[in-house]
């Protein structure tokens, strides 16, 4: 059984070092797998619509089988770094039993081509967790060849959220989000949906210590055209995994690790009991996510001097942009009026006095800056733009 805290006490001698920040491709991955020993059966899938290998790693004996796929959207990057870093576990005598109980099939990186433009979309455009049942993409046909020869008795749906997220309707960010897609429109608690939320109400209460009230649970709408909706309703317990954002944490270096938590705990879990989903009522106390934040909220701001009695709070999101192979973040506004409902990552009080756009303009909807005048002092909105 799997021991969190001693787990995390060696987080730092297992983490994948050689993978940081949030751009990660093929060409970061593959001197990772060609560093891996034997106990890893490495096979190269196909290949993406621009000619990319879309690598995968079997792991692993036991009769319980696992598929494990990332980035399925390439800007969504901190599931793979957290999978290389149970590759380095899977590597120690700690993780025998686990391997004797489990085989592991893992696809690091569905989509390189969208990894190498940092962007959700794949070479094409479309979105291959829009394409479950057109399978129009080689990377969405690939996943079904290797769903349907692998014959996964759990499926795990590696993705990355926004800072928008909310823990419920509280002033925490949701760290870590899951879900149990449902198989219908109207939602239905099948068996198979409720072996997953087993699985999740099990992550749920490990991380808790560590990530309080922090742990959110995504909306759980139909789309049948979405690949973890879809397995789901042909009998697959499926589970998606949403890295969110921790205070500060814009590299996701800290998410980074609890996810590391969070998928060995679920794989130990299904290792080592019988997934009836009778247990799974406690799902349901994980708060569903809200949209309560902005990356940056400037309050009580003077926006238009000649309306000196008017003030508003100004709501302003990062735009991640991928430049020299680096991504860096460019501060949006996005709202101006009362956000009293709202939080922000970073918040800025404006205490009534004039606020402008960085040429002395009254900002607006649409404005990217890196700074804001306060009278004639400059506050940056970024403080870390090189995320090194």
């Amino acid at each position: 059984m799997l021991d969190a805290p001693y787990f995390l006490s060696q987080y730092n001698s297992l983490k994948a070092t050689d993978l940081k920040n949030r751009y990660i491709t093929n060409a970061h991955i593959e001197p990772l797998l060609a560093s891996l020993t034997n106990r890893f059966s490495q096979s190269i899938l196909g290949t993406s619509v621009g000619g990319l290998p879309i690598h995968a790693l079997q792991i692993g004996t036991g009769a319980k089988r696992i598929l494990i796929w990332s980035q399925m959207h390439g800007n969504e990057s901190t599931t793979t770094k957290a999978i290389f870093d149970l590759f380095n576990y899977f590597e120690l005598a700690d993780s025998k039993a686990l391997l004797e109980a489990c085989t592991l099939l893992i696809i690091p990186i569905l989509n390189p081509d969208g990894a190498e433009a940092y962007t959700r979309f794949n070479k094409n455009q479309v979105d291959l967790n829009r394409d479950a049942q057109a399978l129009t993409q080689s990377e969405s046909k690939i996943l079904r060849t290797s769903f349907e020869s692998f014959k996964p008795h759990f499926c795990f749906n590696m993705h990355g959220q926004r800072t928008i997220f909310s823990a419920g309707n509280t002033s925490n960010s949701a760290v870590l989000s899951f879900l149990s897609p449902s198989e219908n429109i109207e939602r239905s608690l099948t068996i198979t949906r409720q072996k997953s939320m087993e699985i999740i109400q099990h992550m749920n209460t490990t991380l808790q210590p560590y990530l309080k009230d922090q742990i959110g649970r995504y909306d759980d709408a139909f789309n049948d055209n979405c690949v973890g909706d879809y397995f789901q309703s042909i009998g697959t317990p499926t589970v998606l995994f949403e890295a969110g954002h921790f205070p500060k944490d814009y590299t996701r270096e800290v998410t980074r690790k609890y996810m590391a938590l969070a998928l060995i705990s679920a794989i130990d879990f299904v290792a080592n009991n019988p997934i009836s989903g009778v247990a799974y009522k406690p799902y349901f106390d994980i708060p569903e996510n809200d949209k309560k934040f902005y990356d940056v909220i400037v309050r009580n701001a003077l926006l238009n001097p000649s309306n000196p009695g008017v003030f508003n709070d100004i709501g302003i999101q990062h735009t991640e942009v991928l430049v020299s192979g680096m991504v860096t973040f460019k501060p949006k506004v996005v709202f101006v009026g009362d956000l009293t409902q709202k939080h922000g990552h970073m918040e800025i009080d404006a205490n009534f006095k004039a606020v402008a756009h960085p040429n002395f303009e009254t900002l607006s909807i649409g404005n990217e800056i890196d700074f804001i005048m306060k009278k004639f002092t400059k506050i940056p909105l970024f403080t870390n733009n090189n995320l090194t």
